[in-house]
C-alpha cells in the first residue's frame, strides 16, 4: 500500500519531511553533548528502533524533565510537526491528565521506574525524545512516547514517510469539569465505533460481535511486530526491562483477577487471538451509510497526522482495500461497560480497548502489520542503493 515517490510528493509529503528535518535539526542542535548522546540512536539499531510502550516508564531518549525551557520548546515543536493540529490538542490533554490521575490516586511518591533520583511516578514531564539517524539524511526517523502517546516516525529520501505505529490513549477516559461538561479526548473513537455497531442489522452484527467479554488490553501490546496468534502481553512484559525488581513485584499485583473479572476465558481468548485472516463484519457487504460510518472511524486515526500524510494514507483505504477491512466488537454495546474493537486489512490495523478502571482507560493503537517502523520503505531505500 505504499505510494510512489512522486505520488507522496504531489501531495506534500516533501514538505512534511521537510519541517520535521529542520525541527530534529534545530532540537539537536540545542543539547549539550551528554544530553545528545542520549537522544540519539544509530540507523541501524534495530532493537532500539523497534522498542515502544505506551505504560508510564523509560522510553529511550531524552526526557522532557531533562530538557531546559527552551529545549523542551524545539522538542514540541518535533512533536507537532507529525501531528495534525487537532492531534496535538489530543496529545497535549493526554499528557496533562498525569496530573489529574496523579491526584486520583493519591499523589503516590513511588518514583518513575528505572529513573535514579526522587521523581514522580505520574508525571507530564516523562515523555522521552529520540532521534535515529541524521535528520534530513537519506533515511532518518524520530520517536516521542511516554505514558499514552507513543509516535514513530521514518522518513526516506525526503518523500516518503510512514508514521506507524501510532498509540494514543487516556486515563482517565471521561472526566466532568464544573458545570457538567465533559471532557473526553478520545471520546469519537468510542462514539463512532458503537453507532457502527447499531447500526449493523442481526445477521451483521452477529458476525461483527466476536466475543461476550472484552480483553484486558489491546491484543498486540507493544510488541515490536504484529505477530500471529497473539493475545494481551501480561503487564510486567509490557512495561518492559527498565523496571526494577521491586517495581516488578508491584506489576505481579497490580492487575488481580482482570480476565476473570470481564468474563475472559478460553473461549473468548480464542475468539480474539490476532490472526492475519480478519476476524468480524466486512466492509465490502455493508451498506453504504455502514461504510461512512466505517470510514469517518478509520478518519479518527488517519487524521492524527499531519494533513498531508493523512490525505496519503487515506487514498491507501479505498476500493478493494476498504472492502477488506473488517470490524470487530467484543464486550458490552452500553456506555460504561468494557469493550475493544478492532479494524483490520491486510497492511491496516487498529485496535481500541476500554475495559480498566471501570471501563474508564481507553488504549487506541493504529499499525500496519507489514511497514511499522518504515519496515517496507527501508527495504525500498536499500533495495535502490544496492
Amino acid at each position: 500500500m505504499t505510494t510512489t515517490r512522486a505520488e507522496q510528493g504531489a501531495t506534500g509529503i516533501g514538505a512534511v519531511a521537510a519541517r520535521m528535518a529542520a525541527a530534529a535539526s534545530e532540537f539537536m542542535e540545542a543539547l549539550a553533548s551528554d544530553q545528545r548522546a542520549t537522544a540519539m540512536f544509530a540507523l541501524g539499531d534495530e532493537a532500539e528502533l523497534r522498542r515502544w510502550y505506551y505504560t508510564p516508564t523509560q522510553h529511550g531518549g531524552l526526557a522532557l524533565a531533562d530538557m531546559d525551557a527552551n529545549q523542551q520548546r524545539l522538542a514540541q515543536r518535533l512533536v507537532a510537526s507529525g501531528l495534525s493540529a487537532a492531534a496535538q490538542v489530543t496529545a497535549s490533554t493526554i499528557m496533562g491528565l498525569e496530573n489529574t490521575l496523579d491526584a486520583r490516586e493519591g499523589g503516590r511518591a513511588l518514583g518513575y521506574p528505572g529513573r535514579e533520583g526522587p521523581s514522580r511516578w505520574r508525571d507530564p514531564m516523562m515523555y522521552f525524545l529520540s532521534v535515529f539517524g541524521e535528520p534530513g539524511g537519506p533515511h532518518w526517523g524520530w520517536r516521542f512516547g511516554g505514558h499514552h502517546v507513543s509516535l514513530h516516525y521514518t522518513i526516506v529520501d525526503g518523500a516518503m514517510i510512514t508514521p506507524t505505529p501510532t498509540f494514543f490513549g487516556a486515563n482517565p477516559a471521561e472526566s466532568s469539569f464544573v458545570g457538567g461538561a465533559r471532557l473526553r479526548p478520545l471520546g469519537r473513537e468510542e462514539d463512532l465505533a458503537r453507532e457502527l455497531l447499531r447500526s449493523l442489522d442481526e445477521e451483521q452484527r452477529t458476525t461483527a460481535v466476536i466475543s461476550a467479554a472484552a480483553p484486558p488490553d489491546i491484543v498486540q501490546s507493544n510488541r515490536s511486530r504484529v505477530e500471529e496468534g497473539a493475545l494481551p502481553l501480561p503487564l510486567r512484559r509490557i512495561m518492559g526491562d527498565a523496571i526494577s525488581e521491586s517495581w516488578a513485584e508491584r506489576m505481579r499485583g497490580s492487575r488481580p483477577g482482570e480476565e476473570e473479572a470481564l468474563g475472559f476465558g478460553e473461549a473468548e481468548r480464542a475468539a480474539l487471538r490476532y490472526e492475519r485472516r480478519p476476524k468480524g463484519q466486512p466492509a465490502a457487504t455493508m451498506r453504504e451509510s455502514q461504510r461512512d460510518l466505517l470510514r469517518a472511524l478509520i478518519q479518527q486515526y488517519v487524521e492524527r497526522m499531519p494533513e498531508e500524510i493523512a490525505a496519503v494514507e487515506a487514498s491507501k483505504l479505498t476500493g478493494q482495500a476498504l472492502d477488506e477491512v473488517h470490524f470487530a466488537w467484543a464486550g458490552g454495546v452500553e456506555r460504561g461497560e468494557p469493550h475493544y474493537y478492532r479494524l483490520q486489512g491486510s497492511r491496516f490495523l487498529v485496535e481500541y480497548d476500554n475495559t480498566q478502571n471501570d471501563a474508564n482507560h481507553i488504549h487506541s493503537v493504529w499499525r500496519d502489520p507489514d511497514g511499522d517502523f518504515g519496515a517496507e520503505i527501508l527495504a525500498q531505500h536499500h533495495a535502490r542503493a544496492h
